[in-house]
């Protein structure tokens, strides 16, 4: 392996790691939002909102409720930002200048795309275990659970549902959001910074401090959240679909019943916290990418 590519390697896998940690908890709530039942007529929803929605998982579950799920995602995290960072590291030297002057913010956009084709395919398996695993709405003690973690759920998907490639439900809007999302955050990163560094009078990305690669990379995963939203909404609701009696049929199935019954805001549920966890979250993926990269550099 080239040695850029292993530093993009290790470091993304360290940063993955440090995202994940920061972010779950905010991640599980949102899932908890998306895919809880339609009420029935005159009846109110399971959560009224972020905060009922982790109130009521701590009660019930304690504040592991909040965890549920992460040992998927963390057993494949090394893997996945590695992939991630690893693919736009090479995409970087693909689209590099001949003059070598710095990527463009357009030209990390392109980056961002080419490692979002690549992530979907660790994306949709992983993500439709860990759904599964948050949609879960009680503790042990009420005997709601049905799978016992990660690795039941998968031994149940392959067993009952059409073997491995029944992992890969949800492929389609896992693509629809990984490809647009990394190359608005990428593009976004590289925007921010550049910006920040011209404000700050320094000659290059390079040189700037923590606080600023701090601002970076929230804003960056923020931005993440805005075009794709929906998309990640829909692969929720398909992954965590009864086999058994589906709901959808598809991707447009899902997405017109939703508007049909809740009108564009039914493609928002759990919004607000996929958004304050992108700003920790990322701004600690990117830091500590940043700084992982800097010390292997050495």
């Amino acid at each position: 392996m080239a040695p850029n590519a292993f530093k993009d390697l290790m470091a993304g896998t360290v940063a993955g790691s440090a995202q994940l940690v920061v972010g779950h908890p905010f991640d599980t709530i949102k899932v908890k939002l998306q895919s809880q039942p339609q009420p029935a007529p005159g009846m109110k929803p399971m959560y009224s909102g972020a905060l009922d929605a982790t109130r009521q998982t701590i009660a019930k579950e304690g504040l592991q409720g909040l965890f549920k799920g992460m040992g998927a995602p963390l057993a494949t995290v090394a893997l996945f930002n590695a992939v991630l960072f690893t693919v736009r590291g090479q995409m970087e030297r693909l689209l590099a200048h001949e003059d070598g002057s710095p990527l463009t913010p357009t030209d990390q956009a392109w980056a961002g795309m080419g490692a979002g084709v690549a992530v979907s395919f660790l994306a949709c398996p992983t993500e439709l275990i860990k759904c599964r695993l948050q949609a879960q709405s009680g503790g042990p003690q009420e005997g709601k659970v049905m799978y016992g973690g990660p690795l039941d759920v998968a031994k149940h998907v392959i067993r009952n549902e059409g073997g491995m490639l029944a992992l890969y439900k949800g492929m389609a809007p896992t693509l629809l959001r990984e490809l647009p999302g990394n190359a608005v955050m990428f593009g976004c990163y590289e925007l921010v910074k550049q910006s920040l560094a011209r404000s700050q009078g320094l000659s290059s990305v390079t040189e700037l401090g923590m606080g600023s690669l701090i601002l970076a990379g929230g804003i960056a995963g923020v931005s993440y959240w805005a075009p794709v939203y929906p998309a990640d909404v829909i692969k929720s609701k398909l992954q965590i679909d009864d086999f058994r009696r589906p709901a959808y049929r598809g991707v447009l199935d899902c997405a017109r019943k939703v508007l049909a019954a809740d009108g564009f805001k039914g493609l928002y549920p759990g919004f607000t916290p996929a958004v304050a966890r992108a700003m920790p979250a990322n701004a600690t993926c990117f830091l500590v990418y940043e700084l992982a990269r800097e010390a292997l550099g050495r």
